[in-house]
């Protein structure tokens, strides 16, 4: 029998008691593509607020919160919450990102190739900028994770029938890294990437069976789709997602949250995101391995053995 839906829908409001603090607003450089991946979970009034200071950043700071509304034909309460969505606390703030953008463009310093990276830049530089991003992006996401969720995850998991991980493109990378590793631990995984083979192998999950849905945006229906079944069949299943508030989060048991705060243009969630995505799964794998030492211990062993003569030196040629 179905279980009922979750009523997980965020309102786009500040966070509740007990939520983790928000991150530092995003960069102004960084709002154009804040905008891309957010506008798909906006609602269309939204999009035009989104769209309207995306576009024209100079024109759009010298307007009040009134004369955004009035520009765009929505309102000033949609202004607000268009900018919390997108990372500020205040439209004011929104509007001081915006003035920075538009002093940057007109500058006429060199193009960002993401929010800290210029394309002058010295290679020493971006090495330690995308380091400090790196580090910031785990940090961020080890600061919002909500243990007791994960502690969840890890006991449905470590006591799984059978687990199936979901993901696309990127995401779909780190559901095999997550398949791998409980496979080296002797759990039965499979990672799918393929949405009508995900689909119809979450028909057979049943109770006792988890399902593990990795989706940055929250939205993306391939992912969606086969967690919905899962969910529908009465397996447990975890959401990997940086939208908590996302139409994944309305089909998932528990919700692990990674960082959003660090995209850019060229940095977008396939790469920054996967950052996150693999600390989770790593705090994912070790929980398991903890919860299942005596299993888990030998399986390790006995698969660092079938590999290890192909991890040895060649012989010398003559």
């Amino acid at each position: 029998m179905t279980r009922e839906v979750k009523e997980t829908f965020g309102t786009g409001g500040p966070p509740g008691p007990g939520a983790a603090p928000r991150t530092s607003p995003p960069a102004p450089a960084a709002l154009a593509a804040k905008v891309r991946t957010l506008a798909p979970s906006m609602t269309r009034s939204m999009q035009r607020v989104a769209e309207a200071v995306a576009g024209d950043p100079a024109g759009c700071a010298a307007l009040t919160v009134t004369g955004l509304a009035e520009l765009t034909g929505t309102s000033e309460a949609t202004v607000v919450r268009t900018a919390r969505l997108l990372g500020y606390p205040g439209y004011r703030d929104l509007r001081l990102a915006l003035a920075g953008l538009a002093a940057q463009q007109q500058s006429g310093r060199a193009p960002a190739i993401t929010t800290d990276i210029a394309v002058d830049d010295p290679i020493a530089d971006v090495v330690a900028k995308l380091a400090h991003d790196e580090q910031q992006t785990l940090a961020d996401t080890a600061a919002g994770l909500d243990t007791a969720q994960l502690g969840a995850a890890v006991t449905a998991l470590a006591a799984a029938r059978r687990t199936d991980v979901y993901g696309i493109g990127a995401s779909g990378l780190v559901a095999q890294d997550l398949t791998q590793k409980l496979l080296r631990i002797g759990l039965i995984a499979h990672a799918h990437s393929d949405p009508h083979l995900a689909v119809t192998n979450a028909v057979q999950l049943r109770a006792g069976d988890v399902a593990v849905a990795v989706t940055h945006s929250g939205s993306t229906g391939d992912v969606i789709e086969p967690l919905r079944v899962a969910f529908e069949h009465g397996a447990t299943t975890v959401a990997i997602t940086g939208r908590p508030d996302g139409p994944v989060a309305q089909y998932a048991d528990h919700v692990l949250t990674t960082s959003t705060a660090r995209e850019s243009e060229l940095r977008p969630a396939a790469m920054s995101s996967r950052t996150g995505q693999l600390l989770v799964v790593d705090c994912l794998f070790v929980g398991v391995a903890q919860r299942t030492y005596e299993r888990a211990a030998p399986a390790l062993s006995a698969s660092y053995e079938a590999l290890a003569h192909r991890h040895r030196s060649a012989p010398p040629r003559p």
